[in-house]
């Protein structure tokens, strides 16, 4: 007896979780979590899905000795704050360098977060870019006035900023 049906091999997170027939409530949640991070990112789904799920493992015996979830919510909630407070104690600050020295050391900065398989061979290229769009809006915190902009065909290095405002 031979079972005939379709073979996909994927390096890509999000195209294996779409493909997967899942009942599991929590493993319903690992596909949501895969989708979410496809959609606004177009990568890193793998990671989402592998991290949350060492979550989950981590949490599976405190709920069956009678943590209650909540409990642990917070316990995640405490860990993560503490987490952003050794961030910020080891941060250093790039006042007083000159902007040509922010500019390499916010590059470096940028290009350690673009080592995705999307755009990882072309992450200086991007990190320069990412680095002139953030100095471009100067010191104020509105990160969401840079827009993305995509359109099919061409290249990655057919990329270019717009300084601006661009309809």
């Amino acid at each position: 007896m031979m079972i005939k049906g379709n073979v996909t091999i994927s390096n890509d997170g999000a195209t294996i979780m779409k493909l997967l027939d899942i009942i599991h409530p929590a493993a319903k949640i690992l596909v949501d979590i895969a989708k979410s991070q496809d959609s606004e990112v177009g990568d890193g789904t793998t990671t989402v899905v592998l991290l949350a799920g060492e979550f989950l493992k981590e949490a599976k015996p405190f709920v069956e000795d009678g943590v209650h979830p909540q409990n642990l919510i917070r316990s995640y909630r405490t860990a993560c704050n503490l987490a952003i407070e050794k961030v910020k104690e080891l941060a250093s600050s790039i006042e007083g360098k000159s902007l040509e020295e922010k500019k390499s050391l916010l590059a470096k900065c940028a290009a350690t977060t673009l080592s995705s398989k999307l755009i990882g061979g072309e992450k200086e290229f991007f990190a320069s870019m990412v680095v002139d769009a953030v100095i471009a809006i100067g010191n104020d915190d509105r990160l969401n006035m840079i827009g993305i902009k995509k359109v099919p065909g061409g290249t990655m290095r057919d990329s270019f900023l717009v300084n601006g405002c661009c309809l």
